[in-house]
């Protein structure tokens, strides 16, 4: 197991409307191309308090590639996610980082 963590740096004041296109969007287009979510956190408490934080789980990275790459190159989601920041940018950075559990990791 391979788990992908995604860390989405919003420009200020634009974190809720990330939430509420994942909310309403990504997660759709997550099912559709089998992309499995682990969680989603935000910054409560740290220096950057409109960031979103999420993993995702991923049998190998042959697994991640064809699945991101479908998602990615959906006409459908590139649209919507257009339309999302039709008047303001929402992400600044995206940032991510794949993670191999340890022999003693209960998440294995």
């Amino acid at each position: 197991m391979i788990v992908e963590m995604r860390i989405y740096r919003c420009m200020p004041g634009r974190l809720p409307a990330l939430l509420e296109r994942f909310r309403h969007t990504t997660l759709g287009f997550f099912a559709k191309y089998g992309i499995k979510q682990i969680g989603f956190w935000t910054t409560e408490v740290g220096e950057n308090n409109h960031t979103l934080t999420y993993l995702l789980s991923w049998e190998d990275m042959a697994e991640r590639e064809k699945c991101w790459n479908a998602f990615q190159a959906d006409v459908e989601w590139q649209e919507k996610r257009a339309e999302s920041e039709r008047q303001h940018a929402i992400v600044s950075r995206i940032e991510n980082s794949f993670l191999l559990p340890t022999d003693f990791s209960a998440l294995r």
